[in-house]
């Protein structure tokens, strides 16, 4: 298809770009945790806590800089955002001891916070109602990003150590800070009021939860997000510990599911306009729940690895293309709001991040039955929730935004 020089199509591949600073931060320097733990003395542990400090700070950004962006506009916080994490990436790699080495983490991840919540509602703005078309190639692009990253650390480790792998991160910063100056498209703030910052954040977070007509769509993003931690939490305990598989083949596995994911995406963003968000979202679930009760079935009774890898790789399309369509039309719904729309959606998704690991620790019994218990519990409180909905004609935000 032949994009017009007008078209907003053209800015998505910047977007992908910003929006990858996460998982990059996130996934490149995880070989390296080894390494670091014995360069810093430290436990593995200590480590392992630099992840969640990083989920920690990347969720507080997003809380606090999202309403400020729609406040004062998205520039200044992209620009700061993007020059923090480039400044904390290359500190990082100077880190001499872990307490150093967290701390910048934490630091870190406020930047990307605040650099990436401007993008969700720079793609409300120029999309419109194709919101979840724009949201669908971002997040399609995007996923090459976990899918690249591991790989690229150990590439890195392979020729140097742990510290290059944060100097990277810097470069790219910096690559992408120069073409955001030169290409974002960087739009007046719809949102700005004369009221002061404070009073300001919390009539932009008041906005967002008195539109209750949200709130299904909201929980549907909670329960999606808490499907998907639940597999990353768990999946290489499944695949290596449950079926025996090398380090290798999981590192393929892995890399086929982010595919798949990006498929999910691809067939959302070509199928979304004809068919609208709603009906992508409920005709996703169908796949969804039918794919949760197989690959429950499967792992009770012990199937073959192959077969379980299948029901994943389909559950997980379908549950990229009700999290993609859920997210649009929560956006759609805030023209001036869209930073703290943006900043709710990321820590409810972040907040499921992190009880998925608390529930799988108490559910553990030393199977992969908890794995797919757990996930078939998240996509029925989804069927729950968006049967409610169709149930009772509850109004929705395509609805609601079609009367504007």
């Amino acid at each position: 298809m032949t994009v017009k020089a007008t078209s907003p199509l053209r800015f998505l591949p910047l977007f992908a770009a910003i929006f990858a600073i996460t998982p990059l931060a996130i996934d490149m320097y995880l070989p390296a945790m080894p390494g670091m733990a014995q360069s810093f003395q430290a436990d593995i542990t200590q480590i392992q806590w630099s992840l969640s400090i990083f989920l920690a700070g990347y969720a507080l950004g997003m809380l606090s800089f999202g309403p400020m962006a729609d406040h004062y506009g998205r520039k200044v916080f992209l620009l700061t955002g993007l020059s923090g994490f480039i400044i904390t990436s290359f500190l990082m790699s100077f880190a001499s001891t872990s307490e150093s080495f967290i701390a910048l983490r934490f630091i870190q991840a406020l930047c990307g916070g605040a650099a990436t919540v401007t993008v969700p509602g720079t793609i409300r703005d120029l999309f419109g109602s194709n919101t979840a078309k724009g949201m669908a190639y971002v997040s399609m692009a995007m996923m090459i990003a976990p899918m690249l990253a591991p790989t690229i650390g150990s590439v890195i480790l392979y020729f140097s150590d742990w510290p290059s792998i944060f100097l990277v991160l810097g470069i790219y910063g910096i690559v992408i800070l120069v073409l955001t100056v030169k290409f974002f498209p960087f739009l007046p703030p719809s949102g700005r009021q004369n009221t002061g910052l404070f009073l300001g954040i919390l009539r932009s977070y008041g906005v967002v939860f008195r539109k209750r007509v949200c709130y299904p769509f909201l929980l549907t993003t909670m329960f999606t997000t808490l499907s998907f931690f639940t597999y990353i939490t768990s999946v290489s305990f499944v695949y290596i510990s449950i079926y025996g598989v090398s380090e290798q083949t999981f590192g393929i596995l892995f890399g086929a599911n982010v595919v798949s994911l990006m498929l999910g995406n691809f067939i959302n963003a070509r199928s979304v306009s004809k068919h609208g968000p709603l009906n992508m979202l409920r005709m996703a679930l169908i796949g969804a729940f039918i794919s949760a009760v197989v690959l429950t079935l499967l792992i009770h009774f012990e199937s073959s690895v192959g077969w379980v890898v299948a029901a994943i790789l389909i559950l997980m399309l379908h549950l990229m293309i009700i999290s993609t369509n859920s997210d649009a039309m929560i956006l759609m719904s805030f023209p001036h709001q869209s930073g703290t729309a943006t900043a709710v959606i990321g820590t409810l998704k972040f907040g499921a991040g992190a009880f998925a690991g608390l529930l799988l620790s108490w559910m553990y019994n030393g199977t992969a039955e908890p794995f797919s218990n757990l996930i078939l519990f998240c996509v029925t409180l989804l069927v729950i929730v968006q049967t409610v909905v169709w149930l009772f004609k509850l109004p929705t935000p395509v609805h609601e935004n079609s009367h504007q």
